[in-house]
Protein backbone atom coordinates (compact mmCIF):
# COMPACT_ATOMS: atom_id res chain seq x y z
CA UNK A 1 0.00 0.00 0.00
CA UNK A 2 1.17 3.63 -0.46
CA UNK A 3 2.64 5.41 1.89
CA UNK A 4 0.64 8.94 2.51
CA UNK A 5 3.19 10.00 3.59
CA UNK A 6 7.00 9.67 3.21
CA UNK A 7 10.00 9.64 5.63
CA UNK A 8 12.18 12.33 5.06
CA UNK A 9 16.07 11.57 5.32
CA UNK A 10 17.25 14.66 4.57
CA UNK A 11 19.26 15.74 7.89
CA UNK A 12 18.45 18.65 9.35
CA UNK A 13 20.82 22.49 8.89
CA UNK A 14 21.86 21.46 5.15
CA UNK A 15 21.91 24.30 2.94
CA UNK A 16 19.26 24.57 0.47
CA UNK A 17 20.02 22.60 -2.91
CA UNK A 18 21.86 19.98 -1.35
CA UNK A 19 21.52 16.90 -3.36
CA UNK A 20 20.25 13.95 -1.01
CA UNK A 21 18.06 11.64 -1.99
CA UNK A 22 15.10 11.39 -0.13
CA UNK A 23 13.04 7.58 -1.11
CA UNK A 24 12.42 4.52 -0.03
CA UNK A 25 16.10 2.87 -1.03
CA UNK A 26 18.26 2.42 -3.94
CA UNK A 27 17.52 0.10 -6.86
CA UNK A 28 19.33 -3.05 -8.04
CA UNK A 29 20.96 -0.26 -10.77
CA UNK A 30 20.31 3.03 -12.99
CA UNK A 31 19.36 2.68 -16.82
CA UNK A 32 19.82 5.15 -19.39
CA UNK A 33 17.92 5.74 -22.43
CA UNK A 34 18.13 8.09 -25.06
CA UNK A 35 16.17 8.71 -27.81
CA UNK A 36 16.69 11.46 -31.02
CA UNK A 37 14.03 11.86 -33.04
CA UNK A 38 12.92 14.24 -36.33
CA UNK A 39 10.91 13.71 -39.12
CA UNK A 40 13.17 12.30 -40.99
CA UNK A 41 15.22 10.35 -38.53
CA UNK A 42 15.38 8.04 -35.53
CA UNK A 43 18.16 6.83 -33.18
CA UNK A 44 17.61 4.96 -29.94
CA UNK A 45 20.48 3.90 -27.46
CA UNK A 46 21.25 3.24 -24.07
CA UNK A 47 24.66 4.77 -22.82
CA UNK A 48 26.41 3.60 -20.42
CA UNK A 49 26.98 6.38 -18.82
CA UNK A 50 25.72 9.63 -18.47
CA UNK A 51 27.96 11.70 -19.77
CA UNK A 52 27.42 9.89 -23.14
CA UNK A 53 24.49 11.31 -23.59
CA UNK A 54 25.13 15.07 -23.71
CA UNK A 55 25.05 17.30 -25.74
CA UNK A 56 21.15 16.87 -25.76
CA UNK A 57 19.72 19.42 -28.08
CA UNK A 58 21.09 19.80 -31.58
CA UNK A 59 18.36 22.49 -32.48
CA UNK A 60 17.03 19.92 -35.73
CA UNK A 61 16.19 16.73 -33.47
CA UNK A 62 14.49 16.13 -30.34
CA UNK A 63 16.44 14.36 -27.99
CA UNK A 64 14.32 12.18 -25.05
CA UNK A 65 16.32 11.05 -22.00
CA UNK A 66 15.18 9.06 -19.82
CA UNK A 67 16.94 7.81 -16.33
CA UNK A 68 15.06 4.71 -14.19
CA UNK A 69 16.92 4.96 -11.05
CA UNK A 70 17.79 8.45 -8.90
CA UNK A 71 19.17 7.03 -5.95
CA UNK A 72 22.59 8.69 -6.94
CA UNK A 73 23.02 12.18 -6.56
CA UNK A 74 26.07 12.32 -9.02
CA UNK A 75 23.92 11.35 -12.12
CA UNK A 76 21.28 14.06 -11.33
CA UNK A 77 23.59 16.61 -10.72
CA UNK A 78 25.69 15.82 -13.97
CA UNK A 79 22.35 16.25 -15.80
CA UNK A 80 21.53 19.77 -13.91
CA UNK A 81 25.20 20.81 -15.20
CA UNK A 82 24.67 19.90 -19.00
CA UNK A 83 21.18 21.59 -18.90
CA UNK A 84 21.92 24.59 -16.47
CA UNK A 85 19.30 23.32 -14.38
CA UNK A 86 18.40 24.91 -10.89
CA UNK A 87 20.05 23.27 -8.05
CA UNK A 88 16.68 23.62 -5.75
CA UNK A 89 15.09 21.64 -9.23
CA UNK A 90 17.26 18.82 -8.75
CA UNK A 91 16.80 18.68 -4.70
CA UNK A 92 13.48 18.19 -5.67
CA UNK A 93 13.93 15.16 -8.22
CA UNK A 94 15.74 13.20 -5.53
CA UNK A 95 12.94 14.18 -2.70
CA UNK A 96 10.32 11.52 -4.15
CA UNK A 97 7.85 12.67 -1.37
CA UNK A 98 6.86 16.03 -3.60
CA UNK A 99 3.43 16.72 -4.88
CA UNK A 100 2.43 17.66 -8.67
CA UNK A 101 4.02 20.88 -9.56
CA UNK A 102 5.34 23.08 -12.42
CA UNK A 103 8.00 25.25 -11.87
CA UNK A 104 8.98 27.42 -14.86
CA UNK A 105 12.85 28.12 -15.68
CA UNK A 106 14.35 30.63 -17.76
CA UNK A 107 14.75 27.89 -20.45
CA UNK A 108 12.88 24.93 -19.08
CA UNK A 109 9.72 23.50 -17.26
CA UNK A 110 10.18 21.61 -14.30
CA UNK A 111 6.95 18.97 -13.73
CA UNK A 112 6.13 16.84 -11.01
CA UNK A 113 3.96 13.88 -11.35
CA UNK A 114 2.71 10.09 -9.63
CA UNK A 115 2.83 7.61 -11.98
CA UNK A 116 -0.06 4.76 -10.33
CA UNK A 117 0.06 0.97 -11.16
CA UNK A 118 -1.70 -1.69 -9.84
CA UNK A 119 -0.05 -4.86 -8.75
CA UNK A 120 -3.38 -7.58 -8.97
CA UNK A 121 -1.04 -10.07 -7.46
CA UNK A 122 -1.52 -8.74 -4.17
CA UNK A 123 -4.41 -6.35 -4.89
CA UNK A 124 -2.53 -3.28 -3.80
CA UNK A 125 -1.91 0.12 -5.37
CA UNK A 126 1.87 1.32 -6.36
CA UNK A 127 2.97 4.75 -6.90
CA UNK A 128 6.37 6.31 -8.48
CA UNK A 129 7.02 9.60 -8.82
CA UNK A 130 8.55 11.03 -12.90
CA UNK A 131 9.92 14.07 -12.69
CA UNK A 132 10.10 15.95 -16.22
CA UNK A 133 12.77 18.44 -17.75
CA UNK A 134 11.19 20.19 -20.79
CA UNK A 135 13.46 22.36 -22.90
CA UNK A 136 13.03 23.74 -26.11
CA UNK A 137 14.14 20.40 -27.63
CA UNK A 138 14.55 18.11 -25.36
CA UNK A 139 12.50 16.16 -22.25
CA UNK A 140 14.16 14.36 -19.55
CA UNK A 141 12.36 12.12 -17.52
CA UNK A 142 13.52 10.65 -14.23
CA UNK A 143 11.71 7.72 -12.16
CA UNK A 144 12.02 6.26 -9.34
CA UNK A 145 12.78 2.73 -11.04
CA UNK A 146 12.80 0.38 -14.15
CA UNK A 147 9.10 0.23 -15.60
CA UNK A 148 6.71 2.29 -16.61
CA UNK A 149 3.54 3.21 -19.14
CA UNK A 150 5.67 4.90 -21.63
CA UNK A 151 5.83 1.62 -24.07
CA UNK A 152 2.91 2.95 -26.70
CA UNK A 153 5.33 6.31 -27.25
CA UNK A 154 8.13 4.63 -27.99
CA UNK A 155 6.22 2.72 -30.06
CA UNK A 156 5.10 5.69 -32.03
CA UNK A 157 8.13 7.38 -32.30
CA UNK A 158 10.24 4.02 -33.41
CA UNK A 159 7.33 3.50 -36.48
CA UNK A 160 6.41 7.32 -37.24
CA UNK A 161 2.67 6.97 -36.23
CA UNK A 162 0.75 10.26 -37.43
CA UNK A 163 2.30 13.48 -36.92
CA UNK A 164 4.55 12.87 -33.57
CA UNK A 165 7.65 12.78 -35.13
CA UNK A 166 7.21 16.38 -37.03
CA UNK A 167 6.51 18.12 -33.37
CA UNK A 168 8.91 18.95 -30.86
CA UNK A 169 9.35 18.41 -27.36
CA UNK A 170 6.39 20.26 -26.05
CA UNK A 171 4.26 17.82 -27.78
CA UNK A 172 6.35 14.67 -26.26
CA UNK A 173 6.10 16.16 -22.57
CA UNK A 174 1.98 16.34 -23.74
CA UNK A 175 2.00 12.79 -24.76
CA UNK A 176 4.08 11.57 -21.63
CA UNK A 177 1.64 13.20 -19.29
CA UNK A 178 -1.52 12.14 -21.08
CA UNK A 179 0.25 8.85 -21.07
CA UNK A 180 0.45 8.58 -17.54
CA UNK A 181 -3.45 10.61 -16.89
CA UNK A 182 -5.00 7.98 -19.14
CA UNK A 183 -3.35 4.92 -17.19
CA UNK A 184 -5.23 6.43 -13.90
CA UNK A 185 -8.48 5.62 -15.83
CA UNK A 186 -7.19 1.89 -15.85
CA UNK A 187 -6.15 2.14 -11.92
CA UNK A 188 -9.49 3.41 -10.71
CA UNK A 189 -11.47 0.91 -13.25
CA UNK A 190 -9.91 -1.97 -11.03
CA UNK A 191 -10.75 -0.02 -7.95
CA UNK A 192 -13.67 0.51 -8.66
CA UNK A 193 -14.24 -3.44 -9.67
CA UNK A 194 -13.04 -3.94 -5.72
CA UNK A 195 -15.75 -1.62 -4.48
CA UNK A 196 -18.51 -3.10 -6.43
CA UNK A 197 -17.42 -6.23 -5.27
CA UNK A 198 -17.09 -5.32 -1.55
CA UNK A 199 -20.52 -3.58 -1.66
CA UNK A 200 -22.12 -7.14 -2.67
CA UNK A 201 -20.13 -9.07 -0.08
CA UNK A 202 -20.25 -6.92 3.23
CA UNK A 203 -24.25 -7.04 3.40
CA UNK A 204 -23.80 -11.15 3.63
CA UNK A 205 -20.75 -11.31 5.49
CA UNK A 206 -19.74 -7.93 7.18
CA UNK A 207 -16.54 -9.62 8.76
CA UNK A 208 -13.39 -7.63 10.35
CA UNK A 209 -11.29 -8.80 6.92
CA UNK A 210 -14.01 -7.10 5.58
CA UNK A 211 -13.79 -3.76 7.21
CA UNK A 212 -9.80 -3.77 6.63
CA UNK A 213 -10.06 -4.06 3.36
CA UNK A 214 -12.90 -0.99 3.30
CA UNK A 215 -9.69 0.48 5.72
CA UNK A 216 -7.25 -0.03 2.75
CA UNK A 217 -9.58 1.12 -0.13
CA UNK A 218 -10.58 4.42 1.73
CA UNK A 219 -6.73 4.93 2.17
CA UNK A 220 -5.77 4.12 -1.30
CA UNK A 221 -8.26 6.75 -2.55
CA UNK A 222 -7.11 9.43 -0.14
CA UNK A 223 -3.51 8.87 -1.77
CA UNK A 224 -4.86 9.27 -4.86
CA UNK A 225 -6.65 12.35 -4.49
CA UNK A 226 -3.36 13.66 -2.97
CA UNK A 227 -1.42 12.54 -5.85
CA UNK A 228 -4.03 13.77 -8.35
CA UNK A 229 -5.85 16.38 -7.31
CA UNK A 230 -2.74 19.13 -7.94
CA UNK A 231 -2.06 17.98 -10.90
CA UNK A 232 -5.82 19.81 -12.11
CA UNK A 233 -3.47 23.43 -11.39
CA UNK A 234 -0.46 21.71 -12.93
CA UNK A 235 -1.94 21.08 -16.65
CA UNK A 236 -3.99 23.99 -16.64
CA UNK A 237 -1.12 26.55 -15.65
CA UNK A 238 0.81 24.66 -18.53
CA UNK A 239 -1.76 25.30 -20.64
CA UNK A 240 -2.24 29.01 -20.25
CA UNK A 241 1.25 29.80 -20.20
CA UNK A 242 2.79 31.99 -22.38
CA UNK A 243 6.17 30.70 -22.26
CA UNK A 244 7.66 30.34 -25.97
CA UNK A 245 8.49 26.58 -24.66
CA UNK A 246 4.75 25.62 -25.77
CA UNK A 247 3.74 25.78 -29.12
CA UNK A 248 0.16 27.18 -29.65
CA UNK A 249 -0.87 23.53 -31.40
CA UNK A 250 0.38 22.06 -28.44
CA UNK A 251 -2.02 23.91 -26.31
CA UNK A 252 -5.57 22.55 -27.41
CA UNK A 253 -3.61 19.14 -26.21
CA UNK A 254 -3.09 20.28 -22.85
CA UNK A 255 -6.70 21.54 -22.27
CA UNK A 256 -7.71 17.98 -23.38
CA UNK A 257 -5.55 16.52 -20.42
CA UNK A 258 -6.84 18.85 -18.49
CA UNK A 259 -10.19 17.65 -19.12
CA UNK A 260 -9.25 13.65 -18.57
CA UNK A 261 -8.03 15.14 -15.01
CA UNK A 262 -11.35 16.93 -14.54
CA UNK A 263 -12.69 13.34 -15.11
CA UNK A 264 -10.30 11.24 -12.72
CA UNK A 265 -11.31 13.96 -10.02
CA UNK A 266 -14.65 13.34 -10.59
CA UNK A 267 -14.39 9.52 -10.41
CA UNK A 268 -12.24 9.95 -7.41
CA UNK A 269 -15.08 11.66 -5.37
CA UNK A 270 -17.88 9.30 -6.45
CA UNK A 271 -15.56 6.63 -5.05
CA UNK A 272 -15.03 7.78 -2.51
CA UNK A 273 -18.61 8.22 -1.77
CA UNK A 274 -19.16 4.87 -2.30
CA UNK A 275 -16.72 3.57 -0.05
CA UNK A 276 -18.02 5.49 2.82
CA UNK A 277 -21.65 4.33 1.81
CA UNK A 278 -20.61 0.93 2.09
CA UNK A 279 -18.32 1.78 5.54
CA UNK A 280 -22.05 2.69 7.01
CA UNK A 281 -23.71 -0.47 5.16
CA UNK A 282 -21.06 -2.44 7.47
CA UNK A 283 -21.59 -0.38 10.59
CA UNK A 284 -25.60 -0.67 9.75
CA UNK A 285 -24.94 -4.52 9.31
CA UNK A 286 -23.28 -5.08 11.91
CA UNK A 287 -25.68 -2.86 14.52
CA UNK A 288 -28.46 -5.36 12.98
CA UNK A 289 -26.73 -8.29 13.56
CA UNK A 290 -26.54 -7.58 17.06
CA UNK A 291 -29.78 -6.06 17.74
CA UNK A 292 -30.97 -9.81 16.14
CA UNK A 293 -29.07 -11.39 18.74
CA UNK A 294 -29.56 -8.86 21.97
CA UNK A 295 -33.79 -9.49 20.43
CA UNK A 296 -33.05 -13.48 20.75
CA UNK A 297 -31.38 -13.05 24.25
CA UNK A 298 -33.83 -10.87 25.62
CA UNK A 299 -36.76 -12.75 24.44
CA UNK A 300 -34.99 -16.13 26.21
CA UNK A 301 -34.58 -14.00 29.70
CA UNK A 302 -37.92 -12.86 29.14
CA UNK A 303 -39.32 -16.19 29.10
CA UNK A 304 -37.62 -17.26 31.96
CA UNK A 305 -38.18 -14.80 34.12
CA UNK A 306 -41.84 -15.61 35.31
CA UNK A 307 -40.40 -19.57 35.12
CA UNK A 308 -37.48 -18.35 38.10
CA UNK A 309 -40.01 -16.38 39.65
CA UNK A 310 -42.26 -20.08 39.89
CA UNK A 311 -39.26 -22.26 40.32
CA UNK A 312 -38.01 -19.92 43.21
CA UNK A 313 -41.05 -19.95 45.24
CA UNK A 314 -41.31 -23.53 45.05
CA UNK A 315 -37.71 -23.55 46.33
CA UNK A 316 -38.05 -22.22 49.54
CA UNK A 317 -37.87 -24.05 52.45
CA UNK A 318 -41.16 -23.38 53.41
CA UNK A 319 -43.46 -26.50 55.94
CA UNK A 320 -46.65 -25.27 54.94
CA UNK A 321 -47.24 -25.47 51.44
CA UNK A 322 -49.73 -27.97 50.84
CA UNK A 323 -49.23 -28.39 47.35
CA UNK A 324 -45.36 -30.09 47.98
CA UNK A 325 -47.33 -32.95 49.52
CA UNK A 326 -50.21 -33.54 46.63
CA UNK A 327 -49.21 -36.48 44.01
CA UNK A 328 -49.53 -34.37 40.90
CA UNK A 329 -48.21 -30.86 42.48
CA UNK A 330 -44.77 -31.70 40.58
CA UNK A 331 -46.56 -32.43 37.04
CA UNK A 332 -49.15 -29.54 37.35
CA UNK A 333 -45.96 -26.85 38.22
CA UNK A 334 -44.13 -28.17 34.97
CA UNK A 335 -47.40 -27.69 33.09
CA UNK A 336 -48.12 -24.34 34.48
CA UNK A 337 -44.70 -22.97 33.88
CA UNK A 338 -44.94 -24.71 29.74
CA UNK A 339 -48.28 -22.92 29.51
CA UNK A 340 -46.15 -19.66 30.69
CA UNK A 341 -43.81 -20.07 28.07
CA UNK A 342 -45.74 -21.23 25.32
CA UNK A 343 -48.24 -18.28 25.85
CA UNK A 344 -45.70 -15.75 26.19
CA UNK A 345 -44.44 -17.26 22.95
CA UNK A 346 -47.37 -17.14 20.98
CA UNK A 347 -47.52 -13.55 22.42
CA UNK A 348 -44.61 -12.43 21.32
CA UNK A 349 -45.40 -13.74 17.76
CA UNK A 350 -48.67 -12.00 17.63
CA UNK A 351 -46.66 -8.71 18.15
CA UNK A 352 -44.07 -9.55 15.73
CA UNK A 353 -41.34 -9.62 17.71
CA UNK A 354 -39.74 -12.79 16.65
Amino acid sequence: MPKLYRRVRKKAGTPPGTLVYQGEGPTDGIKISLIRYNEERFEENEPAAIEEAFPLGDGVSVAWLNVDGIHDPRVIERVGESLSVHSLVLEDILNTGQRPKLDEGEDYFYIVLKMLAYDEARDELESEQVSLLVGSDYVVSFQERVGDVFGPIRERLRQQRGRFRMRGADYLAYALIDVIVDNYFVILEKIGNRIEEMDERIISDPSPAALREIRALKRDMIFLRKSIWPLREVIGTLGRSDSNLIHEPTRIYLRDVYDHTIQVIDTIEALREMIVSILDIYLSSVSNRMNDVMKVLTIIATIFIPLTFVAGIYGMNFDFMPELHLRWAYPATLGVMAVIALGMLIFFRRRKWI
